[in-house]
């Protein structure tokens, strides 16, 4: 219920005031499981994202998001649980591991989850190496993954920024990419790497980035 208030009332504000250059939405499967794709350039990319997407598209929020104290921990909790977000200790290995599960679960739902490759915001605003993690969920749960590329929101609400500003955000929506029997017969490893590498091709093209070719470390204050 809580999403469903939240979804009716904050894609209209943030649309009118941001005004966001959507191209490629219909690329978006209306129903079934998909994943969404994207490079990751700033915090508010896990707000945009669900904005302009008519559907509800589930993501993994740091823990901290949800264990506030107070009136503030309270209109915390509600905001990214009504954003249809998901707690994760990103600083628990375990958990980092069982995040992929709640994944699966989402998806086994036959709904939208969104997840971000290369793990972590850029800081130099290059694409950094995908993750496998993305191409284990798609091979597992049998789903297209759409690639999605943003640009701009890395000067929505910088690293620091208490409050968002008036800039250009862009959002593209690539064609799905199917990988169901593309990788019969080849070693799970070598699926999940090709998989991930063309996902990351297609979210290169999207976004316009300079590919950094390497993986991305997450620093300690993120």
């Amino acid at each position: 219920m809580l999403y469903g208030v939240a979804h009716a009332v904050i894609p209209p504000v943030v649309k009118t005031i941001w005004r966001p250059d959507v191209r490629g939405l219909d690329h978006v499967p209306k129903t079934g499981p998909v994943i969404l794709a994207s490079n990751h350039l700033s915090f508010a990319d896990s707000v945009v994202i669900p904005v302009v997407v008519p559907r509800k598209v589930v993501f993994l929020a740091k823990a901290d998001y949800f264990t506030g104290s107070g009136v503030k921990g309270a209109l915390t909790r509600a905001w990214f649980s009504g954003l249809g977000m998901l707690p994760v200790d990103r600083d628990d290995t375990k958990a980092a591991m069982d995040s992929l599960d709640t994944a699966l679960e989402v998806l086994g739902r036959g709904e939208a989850f969104g997840i971000y490759p290369e793990g972590t915001r850029s800081r130099d605003g290059r694409l950094y190496r995908g993750r496998t993690g993305v191409a284990h969920l798609a091979l597992t749960a049998g789903c297209p993954v759409v690639p999605v590329g943003l640009r701009g929101t890395q000067d929505l609400q910088p690293v620091g920024a208490r409050l968002p500003r008036l800039v250009k955000v862009t959002l593209a929506f690539g064609e799905p990419i199917d990988f169901r029997g593309r990788f019969e017969g080849t070693p799970p490893g070598r699926a999940r790497r090709e998989a991930t590498d063309e996902i990351m091709a297609a979210i290169q093209e999207l976004s316009g980035q300079q590919e950094a070719g390497v993986y991305n470390d997450r620093p300690p204050d993120l």
